[in-house]
């Protein structure tokens, strides 16, 4: 039996679970690009406060263990007037025990869906990916994302080592008729 997950909005009773989830998200390398010390009451809070404020907190709970996320996405507006049409800021983390089952894509369609229903004056989504997450460029190309250039050694991982960020976007469909 194929186990069925539910998507629902973020709140901010879920400041603690969103942290664990970050927390061990970014204990693996490739993961978000904050390490697992800098995942913060104050940063998560902050996430949470903005994401239903001007853009879209999205979770999965673990179907067994309600306290438990296996899932994550946020998006929000910059907060500037000239970028009054963007989502940005998007993080998602998946759980690593959930990764490879489809969690990732739920959200992330759901948060198209969403944003199309129900922000009509957002037409576009940006996110960043590091380079070396080709399984994650990829990803997102599936979505419709396309690549938008090179951020180059932006990212210094642990040991040093420099690698480029790459800007990606996606533009609601009625605007792609009109460009």
């Amino acid at each position: 039996m194929e186990i069925q997950y539910t998507v629902r909005e973020g709140k901010p009773s879920d400041l603690h679970k969103v942290a664990a989830l970050y927390r061990t998200v970014a204990s693996r390398s490739g993961g978000i690009a904050r390490e697992a010390d800098e995942v913060t009451e104050a940063y998560v809070r902050n996430v949470i406060e903005k994401s239903l404020e001007s853009g879209i907190i999205l979770t999965i709970e673990d179907p067994e263990n309600p306290e438990f996320l296996i899932g994550e996405v946020h998006t929000y507006k910059p907060g500037i007037k000239v970028f009054a049409h963007i989502f940005s800021d998007l993080t998602i983390a998946v759980h690593p025990d959930y990764q490879g089952k489809g969690i990732g894509k739920l959200l992330f369609r759901t948060l198209l869906r969403e944003t199309e229903s129900k922000h009509p004056e957002i037409m576009r989504v940006e996110l960043i990916a590091r380079e070396s997450n080709k399984r994650a460029i990829e990803f997102y190309k599936k979505l419709g994302f396309n690549i938008e250039g090179r951020l180059e050694n932006r990212i210094c991982d642990k040991t040093g080592k420099l690698e480029a960020d790459i800007p990606m976007g996606w533009t609601r469909p009625a605007c792609r008729l009109q460009v």
